[in-house]
């Protein structure tokens, strides 16, 4: 493997088509391309502010390193990355791409973050201004994701998510076959029209949550107070500790409470409109 060691490079398509390339210790300035139709690249204590570095990558490690606002774009189209103890300030990370690894990874401007990805793991990860992080996204774990961000995992299929804190609104909209963990999720219209969404000791706050949600699953959950107006035209099997501000038209299934503040059930409910509500 050829070493670059302590170097500077800008302008356009400086490292264009290497392979087998390791960088130590360098700085990629402003330009395009730096590393594109790349493969078997290493990236270690290395800076990058210029536009696109590594778009058409197959293979390649980063660690250590700084992606600036002006290196927006960096990863797309890309495969098999492992990025590890890296902070990221650009936007538009992570896009159109498969078989990649974050691990003790920050991005404090996740804005349209991680689109239309597979295969992702995720360890340890702060994300911040992350709307919209994960769409169109499917086969991904996560544990210990510390997310501020809103419309996150819209559209996903196949999530595992462990031990996060989620404050996010519009969360899990029109996902399929989601679980997740040991977590806390803050932010209104929690996973409408959701299918195969399965919460297990998870703290929920902000109204109008799980409404429209098909298959639906909880297993030893929390709400906080102002959870409320819940479950409006979902099909539900709810396990739930503690009291539930309000519940309103479940379609179908069974809710376990402690208590309840107010069931409203009126002639808007949907058939078949059997939904058992019951206190512990």
């Amino acid at each position: 493997m050829k070493t670059i060691t302590n170097q500077e490079f800008g302008g356009e398509r400086p490292l264009y088509c290497e392979h087998g390339l390791r960088l130590e210790n360098v700085t990629i300035h402003a330009g395009e391309s730096s590393l594109k139709e790349t493969s078997d690249i290493e990236a270690v204590n290395c800076r990058f502010e210029g536009k696109y570095p590594f778009w058409e990558c197959r293979g390649f490690k980063v660690r250590n390193c700084l992606f600036t606002e002006g290196a927006r774009a960096a990863l797309w189209y890309s495969s098999d990355l492992l990025m590890e103890d890296t902070l990221v300030e650009a936007p538009k990370m992570f896009r159109e791409m498969d078989s990649l690894t974050l691990r003790r990874v920050r991005i404090p401007n996740a804005a349209e973050t991680l689109w239309r990805c597979s295969d992702v793991v995720l360890e340890d990860v702060q994300v911040q201004k992350g709307d919209y992080l994960f769409m169109h996204s499917h086969d991904i774990k996560i544990d210990r994701l510390d997310l501020q961000g809103n419309y996150s995992f819209q559209y996903c299929r196949n999530v595992e998510i462990r031990n996060s804190i989620l404050r996010t609104k519009d969360a899990f909209w029109e996902s399929e076959n989601v679980t997740v963990y040991d977590s806390v999720i803050i932010g209104e219209y929690l996973a409408w029209y959701s299918k195969n969404l399965r919460l297990v000791n998870c703290r929920i706050e902000e109204t109008q949550p799980l409404c429209y949600a098909e298959n639906l699953v909880l297993e030893n959950c929390t709400f906080g107070p102002d959870a409320d107006l819940a479950f409006e035209y979902s099909d539900v099997q709810a396990d739930i500790r503690g009291s539930v501000t309000s519940v309103k038209n479940p379609r179908t299934g069974r809710i376990v409470a402690d208590a309840y503040g107010e069931i409203i059930l009126d002639s808007n409910i949907k058939e078949p409109a059997d939904c058992r509500i019951e206190v512990r």
